[in-house]
């Protein structure tokens, strides 16, 4: 393959809800522009993006995966990006360093929520955008209600430049209506041009005037010439057509079927006529090390080298493979580039050009172009690399929060020393994924954007580490305090022949507001405990906070007072005196009325209006309190108080409330006192595993 100058770039990201046919469009895209030679399908596991175990076995797609092919002396970049919620983070990392989206739509129902959702975050990155209505060919497909549908959502920005030629079984090909002119495909799937349908020329007429329209409306000079003609050229069209897509004025609507290949080529020539080069982009701006200085990198070959890591995918055979965008300067392998971010230098081996699985070497990649090098020591996703004579970091990448933990255990010793690596390894790829030893509760939890997506880390975890692990539900991380104030003594003797064992004390302990943890607050006078023992009574005391006395969970929001004791000459010693404050300190609690205390997390919800009454209802039910609700637009914000342990799965339970449309986050917020009968059933449970 060539080395392509940066205007003849085009990079570009496919969104929407999951199970549209994405993947089968990609497919439909290289196959018809020769880059392949057999029209992958993703039900018998043979797409190029598609590729990984879980990806042929679940059908779905799970990473986002780069590939690329030519078209009208064009490089056109494609990131094949998955649908389902629960792997946005593959999506955001993406729409990041493309220049244009394409939004897949079906013809077979209205926008989806998955579809909304992929819009906004298209919308938050400035991208120009092609719509493309697929699955034209199905059962009950209807083009105009779904243009209707899009149009109610997203506006009259959204203008049809086809127009489909039959539905369902009778699709046959679309009119275009910037050419006038209809393309047919015959049954071996070859396109046809043709003069438009006799009983299509009345609307192929109102829809091509209405296009004509809605480009004049973009550009003066255009707008001039039409009232003064009548009609634009098609070469005025498509000129004004690109201006009014690269200003986001217009969102042209395609159509077709991804699965029969239809529709493809079409689409290759918007893609190269109609969206922009990294050229007609806004350059990047970063900041040099250290500093609040801005600079900008345009997308020049000459200019000093920049590139942003967007993801890494780990191989086997190769290691970790960085995928980057070139912003500015060029890359060359052999050479040596500065990684700002870790202020460290990396090598660069080859250069690879990714087609999924496939990989292509090449020696140089210019600006505004997409490629992969392997075994980089140090780089992470979100790392800049630059010229190190010439740093520059740029903007960082963000990423959701997890909202769905769990807890898994290694099944063999063998899986337990493989386990924390290849969990690492994972993290390192997924930022939407994290995983944390608890000491505290003895769990390795693993965290994640829902059930799907930590399936499919543990699919992960056997495939391709050998680590079989098995689920269990995470703890809960109660506290243990105290309600009264109360004074108790401790005291140990023990003689047993020769120098014997003796530490005597007495101790008060109070409550403490929510959050202090723990005061110790030396009174003792006139000698009665000698101050070299203090602090072994602190170490004891400590000791036996580490296991309360109702469950066995740490005792925390506690004053202990050390105000009196007495000592041995002979016998004293600080293992005396630290057993001595731990017992004093348990007596002390079980007379000061102990109770459980629960971590109270801060809940944000967001929730188109209609759902409101339910999923308020939903939190009370968990035992929530509301806090707060905000209306923005139609969306309802609201905040509420709900103990850590009422919240299992609710991300899940959320969307199907929902229908996939709200959203939440969480964080810690405080310990609060366990209901009574809350309380008993957790001290029951916990007696019971101690047995």
């Amino acid at each position: 393959m060539k080395v392509y100058k940066c205007e003849k770039l085009r990079d570009v990201a496919i969104i929407a809800h999951g199970g549209v046919g994405k993947t089968s469009l990609v497919e439909a895209l290289l196959f018809a522009s020769g880059a392949t030679r057999r029209l992958g399908r993703v039900d018998e596991g043979t797409t190029v993006s598609d590729y990984s175990p879980d990806e042929v076995r679940r059908k779905i797609s799970i990473d986002s995966a780069l590939v690329y092919t030519e078209w009208q002396e064009h490089k056109i970049n494609i990131i094949d990006t998955p649908g389902y919620a629960d792997f946005i983070g593959e999506m955001n990392g993406s729409l990041r360093v493309v220049d244009a989206a394409i939004v897949v739509v079906s013809a077979v129902g209205a926008v989806e929520v998955g579809t909304e959702r992929v819009w906004h975050h298209a919308n938050e990155e400035g991208l120009p955008r092609l719509i493309f209505v697929n699955r034209m060919d199905e059962e009950n497909a209807d083009f105009y209600s779904t243009l209707e549908a899009m149009r109610k959502e997203w506006g009259g920005k959204v203008v049809p430049i086809q127009l489909p030629i039959g539905e369902g079984d009778g699709f046959q090909g679309m009119v275009d209506l910037v050419k006038m002119k209809a393309y047919l495909y015959g049954s071996e799937g070859r396109r046809e041009e043709k003069e438009i349908p006799g009983e299509l020329e009345g609307r192929a007429k109102e829809y091509g005037e209405k296009l004509t329209e809605a480009v004049a409306e973009t550009d003066d000079n255009l707008l001039e010439r039409y009232l003064d003609e009548g009609s634009l050229s098609e070469e005025e069209m498509r000129r004004g057509l690109r201006g009014a897509v690269l200003s986001g004025k217009i969102f042209p609507v395609l159509c077709g079927s991804a699965y029969r290949c239809m529709g493809a080529e079409a689409l290759l020539g918007a893609v190269t006529d109609y969206l922009p080069s990294p050229l007609e982009r806004p350059a990047i701006s970063g900041k040099k090390p250290g500093t609040e200085e801005e600079e900008r990198r345009e997308p020049d070959p000459d200019a000093p080298f920049s590139a942003l890591v967007f993801k890494t995918i780990f191989e086997p055979h190769l290691g970790v493979l960085s995928l980057f965008r070139v912003y500015s300067g060029k890359l060359s392998s052999g050479s040596t580039i500065y990684n700002s971010n870790k202020s460290t230098d990396e090598r660069i081996g080859q250069i690879i050009f990714m087609k999924g699985k496939e990989r292509e070497e090449l020696s140089e990649v210019q600006p505004g172009d997409l490629a992969a090098v392997a075994k980089l020591k140090e780089t992470a996703i979100g790392d800049t690399l630059c010229d190190g004579k010439n740093p520059i970091i740029l903007p960082a990448m963000s990423f959701p929060k997890p909202m769905l933990s769990l807890a898994v255990k290694p099944r063999t010793k063998k899986d337990q020393e493989k386990l924390t690596a290849a969990l690492t390894k994972i993290q390192g790829e997924d930022l939407t994924f994290e995983m944390r030893m608890d000491h505290e509760l003895g769990q390795t939890i693993i965290s994640g954007m829902g059930e799907l997506h930590l399936e499919i880390i543990i699919d992960e975890l056997r495939d391709k580490f050998g680590v079989e692990v098995d689920v269990e539900k995470s703890k809960v991380a109660y506290r243990e305090t105290i309600r009264l104030s109360t004074k108790a003594q401790g005291k140990y003797k023990r003689q047993s022949g020769g120098r014997g064992q003796y530490g005597d004390v007495w101790l008060e302990i109070e409550p403490l507001p929510r959050g202090e943890d723990f005061e110790l607050v030396n009174k003792i006078v006139g000698g009665a405990i000698p101050s070299k023992y203090i602090p072994a009574v602190e170490k004891g005391i400590r000791e036996a906070m580490q296991k309360g006395i109702l469950a066995g969970y740490p005792v925390t929001d506690i004053r202990v007072t050390l105000f009196d004791g007495t000592f041995h000459q002979v016998d004293s010693s600080d293992l005396a005196f630290h057993i001595a404050g731990s017992l004093g300190f348990k007596k002390a609690v079980s007379e000061a009325k102990p109770v459980l205390l629960e971590p109270i997390i801060e809940v944000e919800v967001v929730v188109p209006d209609e759902y409101l009454g339910d999923i308020t209802g939903d939190l009370n039910s968990r035992r929530g309190r509301i806090m707060g609700i905000e209306v923005r637009g139609n969306k309802q914000f609201i905040k509420a108080q709900v103990p850590l342990a009422e919240m299992d799965r609710y991300s899940t339970e959320l969307r199907s409330k929902t229908k996939g449309t709200g959203a939440h986050t969480m964080k810690f917020s405080h310990h609060d006192e366990v209901p009574q009968r809350v309380s008993e059933k957790i001290i029951a449970e916990s007696k019971k595993e101690q047995q």
